[in-house]
């Protein structure tokens, strides 16, 4: 059972080897990432010149507890975006936070904004 939803930016610091990361490798075994944050990891690593096998295979050493995205997240995700635009969250950002309030559980994130949230989730700023 997972005790902290990811952030794909926490996700990608772990990856990256940046300051944070020491963080989310304690928490790693014990997390769960919205499908949607996880379309977002792909989409970094495969940018960065990752092979679809490398991908996988990093992923998939990490066990993480994926959580697909439905049609409740998207409600509650849609809904949080008129009180955090001026922040410009994305929708994976707000996904992951859906995901986190459904859960009841904190989220971990790189991006330093999210401390100014205030939307029913503890944020956790790993930098």
């Amino acid at each position: 059972m997972a005790k902290v939803v990811l952030d794909a930016s926490a996700l990608l610091t772990l990856f990256q080897g940046e300051p944070g990361s020491e963080l989310v490798a304690q928490q790693i075994a014990d997390a769960a990432i919205s499908a949607l944050n996880l379309s977002e990891v792909v989409a970094k690593l495969a940018e960065k010149g990752l092979s679809e096998t490398g991908v996988r295979d990093s992923l998939a050493a990490l066990d993480l507890e994926v959580v697909d995205f439905d049609r409740e997240q998207a409600f509650v995700a849609g809904f949080l975006r008129p009180g955090t635009r001026n922040l410009g969250l994305s929708l994976g950002d707000l996904g992951c936070l859906s995901l986190a309030r459904g859960l009841g559980l904190p989220v971990l994130t790189a991006d330093r904004s999210w401390r100014e949230l205030n939307v029913g989730v503890e944020v956790r700023v790993i930098r």
